[in-house]
């Protein structure tokens, strides 16, 4: 698979052979979100409590006699059939939401994904960039020249240098990220992924 490869200055200067097993794989739709609900299922934490009818604070006297007043047998207020009454299952910070996803799905979900970005012309590779200074102004004008202001752009590199991300982090619409940190998530919500070398053949060795 030949993808296009851009100097800094945003100019095609050739293509770059990238491994068909990674970037010319059938897009499997259900496969893909499987793995990003997943994904944010492992994410979440539990940050809900409610109680239980142990935990309500109640009167353990009976409302009312049991027979004889044409009303339903109730026995304690913490009822979760009455209002402030405790839950039945309650949410508790200890919840746990994650879910189990094979290594061979993970990895065949996110080739699937580079794929279709290639197939979108959403994904490009690009030279390093050389950020002189920690300053946002210079990362605006690099991605300017690349022709991306207005979009969501992953930006992904082998390694990031601190420049780079000190004069990212500011910007609401650009992330930069390691090739290791890379997720389905963060792919599939970029208009433009920027990709060095270094990170497919990063890429490669992880998930090939």
């Amino acid at each position: 698979m030949e993808l296009k490869r851009l100097d800094a200055n945003g100019t095609v200067i050739g293509s770059f052979e990238a491994p068909d097993p990674l970037f010319a794989r059938e897009f499997n739709e259900a496969l893909v979100h499987q793995v990003v609900v997943a994904y944010m299922a492992n994410a979440r934490r539990g940050t809900r409590a409610q109680k239980s009818r142990a935990q309500v604070k109640h009167s353990t006297r009976k409302p009312w006699r049991q027979k004889g007043t044409g009303r339903a047998r109730a026995g304690m207020t913490s009822s979760p059939l009455w209002r402030k009454g405790g839950k039945v299952f309650p949410s508790t910070p200890e919840e746990n939401f994650s879910q189990k996803v094979n290594r061979k799905m993970y990895r065949a979900a996110m080739a699937a994904i580079l794929s279709e970005l290639v197939r979108q012309e959403r994904l490009a590779v690009i030279d390093p960039l050389e950020i002189p200074a920690p300053k946002t102004k210079w990362v605006v004008e690099k991605l300017k020249a690349l022709g991306v202001t207005n979009e969501r752009v992953l930006l992904v590199d082998e390694a990031l240098s601190e420049n780079l991300v000190l004069g990212s982090r500011n910007l609401p619409n650009v992330e930069a990220v390691a090739a290791h940190q890379v997720d389905p998530v963060s792919l599939i919500y970029a208009d433009r992924v920027l990709v060095t070398p270094q990170a497919i053949a990063k890429f490669q060795e992880m998930w090939q």
